[in-house]
């Protein structure tokens, strides 16, 4: 499934969040692992008068992590990657000339992803637009299990939950996981009267079509674990809520791409089950 992952790293509790997961990953696939960190000349020292401190950081932030993958038995490549680009570019340059296929990737938790120039924070923003692998995200609280048993994705019928329930079932078939694929229901500002009752079947309806699409898709080839339901509420809490009442291990999730992270499949709910979500999130185009 994963032959060679991708780790950006710069120190931080978020992207040292991100190690465990990479070499989790990379253990339980037996897959590559890269570990690099993007060194900005013009990035303010807090030690003013030592202009080798970045680079020293930035070495020091790759060691952290192969010192873990070691302890865990996983090699890494390391590397310190002189920047001429943009930080997110630099990133996906090396993707593309390492052949990666996964990037696991530390971001800000519950009080958003972040805005400003710090690395992992727009940085994973703009990797997650424009990425054309996956990349896994997760923050200072995500809890990273042992190995990955169940893997939850929400559909709503679109081509772009369609890539994603595709990849979910592969990645589910390749660890012999149970896949789970939710359709969240939202009414809105509706509460009761017939006209209600009509909306939340006809919504029910579409959900079932989706559920019954996702399922053939899933189940195409060889039999796979999976569980469908559909839940009701505000998608973003629905999808977090499911994942923590069935000890989901892995959400997937699809994005349209290059239009950014508020215009991922479910409107902004992808951005705000990254932010939210206690377990990794895997988005995908």
């Amino acid at each position: 499934m994963y032959q060679r992952i991708l780790l950006p790293t710069d120190g931080s509790k978020a992207s040292s969040t991100a190690a465990e997961a990479a070499v989790r990953l990379a253990d339980q696939f037996d897959a590559e692992l890269h570990v690099i960190h993007v060194l900005e000349h013009d990035k303010i020292s807090t030690e003013t008068d030592d202009v080798a401190a970045p680079a020293r950081n930035g070495e020091k932030a790759v060691q952290v992590a192969v010192e873990l993958a070691a302890s865990s038995g996983v090699e890494a490549t390391r590397r310190v990657v002189e920047k001429s680009a943009s930080i997110h570019q630099e990133i996906l340059t090396y993707t593309a000339e390492h052949s990666i296929d996964c990037i696991v990737m530390g971001t800000r938790g519950r009080s958003g992803l972040s805005l400003s120039r710090a690395v992992l924070g727009s940085v994973a923003e703009l990797t997650l637009r424009e990425s054309p692998v996956p990349v896994m995200t997760v923050h200072e609280e995500t809890v990273i299990d042992a190995d990955i048993s169940s893997v939850l994705v929400p559909t709503d019928g679109s081509e772009c939950a369609h890539t994603a329930v595709e990849h979910a079932g592969k990645l589910a078939r390749s660890v012999d996981a149970t896949l789970h694929v939710i359709y969240v229901v939202e009414i809105g500002q509706v509460i009761n009267g017939d006209r209600a009752r009509r909306l939340r079947e006809a919504l029910e309806e579409i959900g079932e079509k989706a559920l019954n699409l996702a399922l053939e898709k899933v189940q195409s080839s060889t039999y796979l674990p999976t569980e469908t339901s559909l839940v009701t509420g505000p998608p973003y809490l629905e999808i977090v809520r499911y994942a923590e009442e069935h000890d989901v291990d892995c959400i997937v999730m699809g994005t349209h791409g290059r239009k950014g992270i508020r215009r991922f499949i479910l409107g902004s709910v992808t951005e705000r089950v990254i932010r939210r979500a206690d377990v990794p999130v895997i988005s995908i185009k």
